[in-house]
């Protein structure tokens, strides 16, 4: 299990193994839920790494039932277009 410090303005830094492990990069996106006494935070795929999920549903290399798919998308377009709008405010 890792561990982090919070900063006096409420930062962390998430464990280098944890970013490794999930491919969070600088620029990436990710989702923060409050569970309970928990906090969970998940990585969102772009656009683009949905794109390739999506072909090789097509392709009949990797199913994923349409629900996920749809979820998915709509998170992905959501977090580019609030990313876009932070980035003008």
């Amino acid at each position: 299990m890792a561990t982090a410090k919070v900063s006096s303005k409420g930062q962390i830094t998430l464990p280098a193994e944890i970013r490794r492990k999930l491919d969070i990069t600088a620029d990436s996106r990710v989702e923060i839920e409050v569970r309970g006494n928990e906090i969970v935070i998940r990585r969102l795929l772009t656009l683009e790494e949905l794109y390739g999920i999506f072909h090789d549903a097509v392709e009949g290399k990797k199913p994923i039932p349409w629900e996920v798919q749809r979820d998915m998308a709509e998170k992905a377009c959501a977090e580019e277009a609030w990313g876009e709008e932070a980035n003008r405010g």
